[in-house]
């Protein structure tokens, strides 16, 4: 007998505009020009270090990944990180769901952040129907569209809105495709599902995205830069709306894992930063890496010579080019970190706060 499962329709949606937030992007934003905290000296050594290999990768037409957590977008860093894809520094980004979700909301109204404990308390915590609405449905017409889940809020940002099959034309396509392209005739399939229940007109649906400029998905969509989304169920506020359909969520993040498996599989030569994500950074690139391993192997090669940057705010005193420390040393218990230094290659830590790295970096890679 299936178990009882809570009806999202009967859920009371607010507009986002009624929102109380944190953090405005034009007042908070970080300029690329502002002077970031000086570092220690191994922090600075560090940081030297990073340039180089990434001026090095570049160069040799290696990766350059970039994987962060949310923060980096809530404190403001968009323009950074545009500016380091828009000079092809770095040539992939990662994020986890909420990442997409902070982007896409500073993009669409200027603000973001609001207060969980608050709005929990009253029931309101990401009961905001445009986030709901526009982040779910861009995912469900990228998935038809065979895009990955950062891709496809990216096209709606950038294109400051969606197209919408007409009902007729997508029964059409599920009973071309079912014996050829079942995938697609599912993903079709999905998008009639949302199309009828909530009753979308076919045709343009605008979106106008106002603050478009600080959209780091919008710019990585017209530079052609992978920007791909790992997101887990149930984690984000976009879950909370009768619009979300998890199985396209699944063929897009499934689309950005892969994208994001074979770069890694390229990694030799190159650079892999992690910066601020404690959970999601150090799980996906073990497997991706794992998987590239196998493949190599299977070509008589081996991946040795990729360079992992970890940044996070967290202390560490030990030096994790010894391995990893013994159970009774606190820092086994830094997870991202021990993960990391299981990898191969080489791999540095440095304590920093996400504005002063990514800056610092910024400005370094600038004087090359």
């Amino acid at each position: 007998m299936p178990f009882l499962q809570l009806d999202r329709h009967k859920i009371r949606f607010k507009s986002l505009s009624e929102r109380k937030d944190k953090v405005f992007i034009e007042r908070d934003h970080v300029a690329i020009t502002a002077k970031p905290k000086a570092f220690s000296k191994g922090g600075q050594k560090v940081l030297d270090e990073t340039v180089e290999r990434i001026v090095r990768a570049r160069d040799a037409e290696k990766p350059r990944m970039l994987s962060f957590g949310a923060h980096t977008i809530k404190n403001g860093l968009s323009l950074v990180l545009i500016e380091l894809i828009e000079r092809g520094w770095v040539s992939h980004l990662a994020t986890n769901g909420a990442g997409i979700i902070h982007d896409w909301e500073f993009a669409f109204q200027g603000h973001s952040s609001e207060d969980v404990r608050e709005n929990v308390t009253r029931g309101e915590f990401g009961t905001w129907q445009e986030t709901g609405f526009y982040i779910n449905l861009a995912i469900v017409v990228g998935a038809y569209r065979r895009l990955g889940y950062g891709e496809s809020v990216g096209a709606l940002v950038e294109q400051e809105g969606l197209d919408v099959p007409s009902e007729e034309f997508l029964r059409g396509e599920i009973a071309q495709a079912l014996d050829d392209a079942p995938e697609q005739a599912a993903a079709a399939a999905d998008l009639l599902h949302a199309v009828r229940m909530f009753g979308l007109k076919p045709g343009r649906l605008a979106a106008p995205h106002p603050f478009k400029r600080f959209g780091l998905q919008a710019a990585a969509y017209r530079l052609g830069i992978p920007f791909t989304g790992h997101p887990m169920i149930g984690h984000d506020i976009i879950y909370v709306h009768p619009m979300n359909h998890c199985a396209a969520i699944g063929r897009a993040a499934q689309r950005d894992f892969l994208t994001f498996a074979q770069n890694v599989s390229d990694l030799d030569g190159g650079v892999y930063l992690s910066i601020g994500s404690a959970v999601m950074s150090p799980m996906i690139f073990e497997k991706a890496l794992s998987m590239s391993q196998n493949l190599a192997i299977q070509k008589g090669g081996h991946i040795d010579h990729h360079h992992m940057v970890i940044v996070d705010l967290a202390e560490s005193h030990w030096d994790w080019a010894k391995g990893e420390p013994p159970m009774d040393n606190p820092d086994y218990y830094l997870r991202y970190n021990k993960t990391f230094a299981r990898m191969g290659g080489t791999m540095r830590y440095v304590t920093a706060d996400n504005r002063d790295f990514l800056l610092a970096l910024l400005h370094g890679l600038e004087k090359c």
